[in-house]
């Protein structure tokens, strides 16, 4: 974390500062509109969001570590904020400046608990990836085996329980959270497990054992990185050296071959939601690689979510009820997933309407490079913007809604042209 705002006190007055700057814009707006007609409240509402968005990423953004990463969470779960300020919590990259080399071979040495030299042959100077928690450096073993080190940042956990409050304390203060306080408290509480989690890279190793093991026994070419557990702690993790392309490359290959990565990242998915129960809940592009023997390399199980039986029964239901047009059972789901405010609002013709979107790419010979999907249901948000509050957001929903879309635009970036029905209906069969 940078120096400039790496101690609690510190931290604690720039996000202090930052919510009372807040809260100050949030009742001047109210004051100075208050005779305004509807129009214009809403007009002058839409300008306050996009500024105190924008102050919002411009801080986490500067402050780095744990309050960056809070923010990036928050960016995962836009749903539950106005366009605006999500649009500008989203700025927050990955990419944060690299730490100085000296203060990570002291946290490595800490960490493993010896020499640097003692745990490595080689170990890189420069990282090749740094984040808002932590950066990864090449290194190598003594026995030869090139590996990768996950390396988190010193004192990144310590901040991470008052960074969490504060940023929630400035959401609350400008009202932006678009849900009830029961549902806040929920899915504030999901993004601090998320947190805690992500933290502990002994869970990470965990996921990774898993999720390697799951998929060995169903396909060779999904590809999850080796633990290294001897040279690994909570706070640093060595990994398998898994090399392959990126997305941007995998896009220019034979149709074949992208269809055949499109299906795998699909049925992977799928496989891990509905059998395993727990699925990789970050699709950035960046956490997958690919081979041109139709190979998917899938990196960072820092972002593990699990579902219960009932939710799985709940997705399951809904899927089919949605394919047989079945407007009654889809209400009663998503009520059960808490994601719906009121039955019999939202019209049928609409439903039939998204449901069709919604279903085209899995149904049919699909063209992800041409979306029509997306650019239809654009034109649909438009007619279906009045009954919007009928729907909200869900802490059992949220992770799975993020992560199937964020496939669903990984399929666009490698231009898959394919009909993916009879992948659809291996994971979820059709109920008659």
């Amino acid at each position: 974390m940078s120096k400039s705002a790496s101690t609690p006190g510190k931290r604690f007055m720039k996000l202090a500062s930052m919510t009372a700057s807040i809260a100050t814009k949030t009742v001047s707006n109210s004051i100075r509109n208050f005779n305004a007609d509807e129009d214009q409240k809403n007009e002058a509402r839409s300008k306050l969001f996009q500024n105190i968005g924008v102050q919002i990423a411009d801080t986490l953004g500067e402050m780095k570590g744990a309050v960056m990463k809070v923010g990036q969470i928050a960016s995962q779960y836009k749903d539950i904020f106005p366009p605006e300020v999500a649009k500008a919590i989203a700025k927050l990259q990955r990419q944060a400046p690299a730490m100085p080399f000296a203060e990570i071979k002291q946290q490595v040495e800490k960490e493993l608990g010896q020499p640097l030299n003692k745990s490595f042959a080689h170990f890189d100077e420069q990282p090749f990836a740094a984040a808002s928690i932590g950066q990864v450096h090449k290194a190598t073993l003594h026995n030869g085996t090139p590996v990768v080190v996950k390396v988190q940042y010193p004192g990144v956990d310590e901040a991470c329980e008052s960074d969490l409050k504060q940023v929630r304390l400035a959401l609350r203060l400008m009202g932006v959270i678009k849900v009830d306080k029961k549902l806040q408290d929920r899915l504030f509480h999901e993004i601090q497990e998320s947190l805690h989690e992500e933290l502990n890279y002994e869970i990470e190793a965990q996921n990774l054992e898993v999720f390697r093991t799951f998929h060995q026994a169903l396909d060779s070419k999904i590809i999850i990185p080796k633990v290294y557990k001897e040279h690994s702690s909570r706070r640093v993790l060595t990994l398998s050296l898994e090399k392959g392309e990126s997305i941007e490359t995998a896009s220019s290959w034979d149709l074949t071959v992208r269809n055949e990565i499109g299906r795998r990242l699909i049925q992977a998915l799928g496989q891990q939601m509905f059998f395993l129960k727990r699925f990789h809940c970050d699709p950035h592009p960046g956490n997958f690689a690919f081979r041109e023997d139709g190979s998917v390399v899938i990196y960072d199980f820092g972002g593990v979510k699990t579902l219960s039986s009932d939710i799985i029964g709940h997705f399951k239901t809904l899927v089919n009820a949605g394919r047989q047009q079945d407007i009654s059972t889809i209400e009663n789901q998503l009520t059960e997933l808490d994601a719906l405010a009121e039955k019999g609002k939202f019209p049928k013709e609409l439903y039939n309407a998204w449901l069709e979107v919604l279903l085209r790419p899995l149904t049919t010979h699909y063209d992800f490079a041409e979306n029509s999907a997306h650019h239809d249901g654009m034109k649909l948000v438009k007619k279906s913007l009045k009954y919007w509050d009928v729907f909200k957001p869900s802490p059992d929903t949220l992770m799975v809604n993020r992560t199937i879309s964020g496939q669903y635009w990984n399929l666009i970036h490698l231009k898959v042209h394919d009909n993916l029905n009879d992948v659809f209906e291996e994971l979820v069969p059709v109920q008659h």
